[in-house]
């Protein structure tokens, strides 16, 4: 399925009516279903599926690594789509002894959670990662608009992004919801062997509790985005070892968490 589809639409502009269509993001339910048991359904964008599936299951602790699947079918259904895994027994083992169900609509990555407890899960310390100049920020936040296909047709999707200091922009994915974005780009880094160590994640978002429980489970060092984060987030990231860059614009950014890993440019 195409992340976007055309709908009529009537507009009114400079003063009169105009007939035409307008593209807008495709959103459905996705289903994750672990050895045949449902796990969880999440509104989301229906692109990019494979790196959704293997990217949830590494952010939520499912899978500590993307071999551990014996099997994943994308199967369309009239009520959205399931992503079926079949997985190696250990990790089956281990995700029936502390199984959840979620119903997590757009927006939200902690909706359904039974308990208070559950939104407050450890999430392990990052590694000390990369150090990068201030240009090397904006150089990561330009790279960012004419990579996102996606909202260029519709203006109506988040985006996640990875960005090295050696390779540029090297992973970008898009979707309705922010977290599923980050799932997508979870899953896309594992595809290709590529650490989150070694750069720094972006979202065009805010940054919310989730993100940064998501990035701590990549490893990620660095986490940017063009909103202003969380007091929450801020106080995870704080924990977990995690840089959190916000209002990232043109002119500049600011950085709320463990700042040694953004330098002073070097001297002229």
């Amino acid at each position: 399925m195409r992340g976007a589809r055309q709908v009529p639409r009537r507009a009114w502009r400079g003063g009169n009516w105009q007939d035409g269509d307008r593209a807008l993001p495709e959103e459905v339910a996705v289903a994750f279903t672990y050895d045949g048991a449902a796990h969880a359904v999440m509104m989301a964008t229906p692109d990019d599926l494979r790196d959704f599936a293997i990217g949830f299951s590494l952010t939520e602790g499912i899978l500590t690594h993307a071999d551990e699947v014996d099997a994943l079918e994308i199967v369309p259904l009239p009520a959205g789509i399931d992503l079926r895994f079949w997985l190696r027994s250990d990790r089956g083992e281990a995700l029936a002894a502390r199984r959840r169900r979620l119903a997590g609509p757009v927006g939200c990555g902690m909706c359904g959670l039974e308990t208070l407890a559950q939104t407050q899960r450890a999430v392990p310390r990052v590694g000390p990662g990369i150090e990068l100049l201030p240009g090397q920020v904006q150089e990561a936040l330009a790279a960012l608009p004419p990579s996102q296909a996606l909202n260029t047709e519709t203006h109506a999707v988040h985006a996640a992004a990875f960005w090295h200091p050696a390779r540029g922009l090297v992973a970008l994915r898009e979707d309705v919801g922010r977290h599923n974005a980050l799932d997508k780009l979870a899953g896309a880094l594992a595809a290709r062997a590529l650490p989150a160590a070694e750069g720094m994640v972006i979202m065009t978002s805010r940054i919310s509790v989730e993100l940064v429980q998501k990035a701590a489970m990549l490893g990620a060092p660095l986490l940017a985005g063009i909103s202003a984060p969380t007091t929450l987030a801020l106080e995870v990231a704080e924990a977990a070892g995690i840089t959190v860059l916000g209002i990232c614009r043109r002119d500049g950014f600011e950085v709320f968490t463990h700042p040694h890993r953004v330098r002073e440019e070097a001297p002229a």
